[in-house]
């Protein structure tokens, strides 16, 4: 997949369920994974919301294709799907080889506390520039 972060991981025992099939609920792991070691590629840490912002997330789904068992071995391929003012959405798609598993997207929100409040800011001009840098030479 041109212009995508790929993310190698493997389904762990605690993944799964009594018929040793990947939870659901671990999608949204792995597709926040891929997020976060997108953004370590790119220099950046999202959990440090005092230089990039807050970045919770107001959306997210995933389209469930093909199982992963335990120990199955797949990619996470991330890309910047949607950008707006104050948002950023993901687009990812998980494959065990020539194989797809699932398709999904996460949408979050830039914000900063203010006053004890968490308000949605502009996008940081710097941050968005890396992301897409990496995703360029990927």
């Amino acid at each position: 997949m041109a212009g995508a972060f790929h993310y190698a991981r493997r389904v762990q025992f605690a993944e799964t369920d009594l018929a040793g099939i990947a939870h659901f609920s671990a999608f949204f792991r792995y597709m926040e994974e891929a997020e976060h070691a997108l953004w370590r590629a790119a220099g950046l840490s999202i959990g440090k919301a005092e230089e990039t912002g807050g970045w919770p997330r107001v959306s997210a789904a995933f389209d469930f294709k093909s199982p992963l068992r335990f120990e199955d071995e797949f990619d996470v391929a991330i890309q910047l799907g949607a950008v707006t003012q104050r948002s950023l959405q993901y687009t990812c798609t998980i494959t065990r080889g020539d194989t797809l598993v699932a398709t999904g997207t996460m949408t979050s929100v830039c914000t900063r506390r203010e006053e004890g409040q968490m308000r949605a800011v502009d996008l940081p001009a710097e941050v968005i520039a890396r992301l897409r840098k990496v995703l360029e030479e990927a």
